[in-house]
Order: structure tokens, then sequence, then C-alpha cells
């Protein structure tokens, strides 16, 4: 027993660690979405809800604006559904890692797959670490902290005026330079995550911001794969 309690306390410090670094993200970005929420109008319960149940920093702040502007309820859902859509390749890149776990276990861990728990697990899994406590806990911390913060800025929205001299809005690129810093560990990583940023740049550029992350994802993992198969002839 004694052992049992040892091992789930030292998950639940690694988990602790690992989810540090998103945090800092997590906080402001958070906190800026709720200070836009309050804002466009919804109730602090409303925003709490917005991120347990819908729980996708970008998808949420388009949301928002568009709740904003006046939208209707159905674009907001169409576009939502179309700025997620990456979670599917990042879900099916973890499957088979998972391919042991029960289906509704598959299910919750998918539900709180963001970008930036998907990087964490994806350095764990390739490094051999699949334990299956450890990536729930690391899901439900990032998912805490994402939801505290968004209550936090909905209860202070009145106090901010603006969210954008803060710096707040840089927080969420800031997070996934180190994330990319920390995974990529040799010149085709690099490769590929330079290619897949120019991607994203020439199509935001283009006008298709929607469509922007999950072109560069398929385009940057497809040189990826193809560079690495030639260099293995």
């Amino acid at each position: 027993m004694e052992q049992v309690m040892e091992n789930g306390t030292s998950t639940w410090s690694e988990a602790f660690r690992r989810v540090a670094p998103l945090a800092m993200g997590y906080l402001p970005v958070g906190v800026a979405f709720g200070v836009l929420a309050q804002k466009a109008g919804l109730s602090d319960l409303n925003v709490v809800l917005m991120s347990l149940l819908v729980y996708a920093g970008s998808a949420q702040l388009i949301a928002v604006g568009m709740f904003a502007a006046g939208m209707p309820p159905l674009t907001i859902v169409v576009t939502t559904f179309v700025v997620n859509l990456r979670h599917l390749l990042m879900s099916a890149a973890l499957a088979p890692y998972a391919k042991s776990w029960r289906l509704r276990e598959m299910a919750a861990f998918s539900f709180e797959l963001t970008d930036e728990t998907f990087a964490v697990h994806s350095t764990r899994f390739n490094d051999g670490d699949v334990r299956k406590p450890l990536s729930f806990r690391i899901n439900m911390l990032a998912h805490c902290v994402w939801t505290l913060a968004s209550w936090g800025g909905a209860l202070a929205g009145s106090t901010i005026p603006d969210v954008k001299p803060l710096g707040m809005d840089f927080a969420l690129p800031a997070m996934f330079i180190a994330l990319l810093a920390m995974q990529a560990k040799n010149g085709l990583h690099w490769l590929v995550a330079g290619f897949s940023g120019l991607v994203a740049v020439v199509l935001m550029q283009a006008g298709l911001d929607q469509w922007s992350v999950i072109a560069a994802t398929v385009l940057g993992a497809t040189l990826g794969t193809g560079v690495e198969t030639w260099t293995r002839r």
C-alpha cells in the first residue's frame, strides 16, 4: 500500500513538473480569454463552462470574437469545428501508443488533448514512457489551469480595459517556441519545423487562416517522412 501511494505521489509530482511550462503560457492566455469573453457579454458561469466543455484556446477566442460580432450560432459551431480539425491528426498520431487502453479511456484522453499537451505526450511516448496515470494527470492539471485562468480573467474583466498592452497575446506563441526548442533534437526536426512555419505564414497571408495549421501539419509531416525514408536508402 505504501509503495502504491508513493508511486501515485511521484506520478502527480512529475505531472506538475511537466505541466509547469504549459501553465506559464496557459495563465496569461486563459486570463485574456476570460477578459474578452466577459466583455463580449458572457457570464462568469458560461466562461467556465466553455473552458470545461470546449477546452480549445484558439477556438474559444475565435468563438468569443464571433459571438461579440453577432454571428449566427451555426456559423460559430462550424468555424470552431474547422479550427479544431487538427485534433484528429494529433489523436491519430498518439493512438498507436494507447491501443491497449479501453475505449472510454482513449475518448477521455483525446478530449483533453491540446496542442501543448500533445507536444508533451509525443516526447514522452517516443521515449518509451507510456504510463497511463501520468498521461491523464498531465491532461487534468493542464485543463484545470486553463479553466481557472479563464475564470480569473472573467472576474477581472471589468478592471482590465485591454489585454494587448500587457503582452498576454504573445504568451501562447512564446510557449510554442519553447516547446519546439525542447522537442527539436536534430536537423530534420528543425527542417520540418521551419518548412511548416513557412507554409502556415504563406497561407495566413493568403487569407486561409483556418486551414493554415492543418495544411502546415500535413505537409510538414509528409516532408519529414519523405526525407527520413530517402536518407535510409
